[in-house]
């Protein structure tokens, strides 16, 4: 098995993708080889990129606030909670303005070693990107309204949290009525117990 320090120290000297970007990659990771959860998102947001702080954005105050209901000095315990993605670093803008697509480059040279080191409770997987690359043979709602297995591990699928997603949620009210809250439930479980 690798190295947690040293495959941590690679990903974040990894500078593959500036070429590739236009501008110097940043990589960014949070929590340690023992973290409680660990939750794989699509890639960091341009403030993240200027931050260096996972999820320091509007989508990271809705996960936590809205949709975890926890502290954010829960969230940002590294025992709690290890926060990587398919892209270490913010992927930058197309010329129309929108977000890149992250890079799948980085999560196969990356990602799967990398949550291979953790010493994990469960994953939370966000976003359809990553649910995807993780589990390929699966529609989006199957891996959301139902618990998936990733490294033997109980895997629970969000969809992102950006306010675009809008009419997803629209077209199913039962993620917010019955999914999320046992998914909260679950989390909750993992890092107070029976709950808080």
């Amino acid at each position: 098995m690798e190295d947690f320090i040293q495959l941590e120290t690679k990903i974040l000297s990894c500078r593959d993708c500036k070429n590739r970007f236009g501008f110097i990659p940043r990589p960014i990771l949070f929590g340690n080889e023992n973290s409680k959860i660990v939750q794989i998102s699509q890639a960091p947001s341009r403030n993240v990129h200027l931050t260096g702080k996972p999820f320091d954005d509007s989508t990271g105050k809705r996960l936590i606030k809205e949709w975890y209901k926890i502290d954010e000095k829960d969230f940002y315990n590294e025992d709690n909670f290890y926060i990587t993605a398919l892209s270490h670093c913010y992927p930058g803008k197309t010329k129309n303005g929108a977000d890149r697509a992250p890079p799948i480059y980085c999560a196969r040279k990356w990602l799967l070693r990398e949550i291979s080191t953790i010493n994990n409770q469960i994953f939370i997987i966000i976003g359809k990107k990553a649910a995807s690359f993780l589990f390929p043979n699966k529609t989006y709602e199957d891996l959301i309204f139902n618990n998936q297995y990733l490294n033997n591990k109980l895997t629970l699928v969000l969809p992102h949290p950006s306010p675009l997603n809008i009419k997803w949620f629209k077209e199913h009210p039962d993620f917010y009525e019955k999914r999320l809250i046992e998914i909260r439930e679950e989390i909750k479980r993992v890092l107070y117990g029976n709950g808080k």
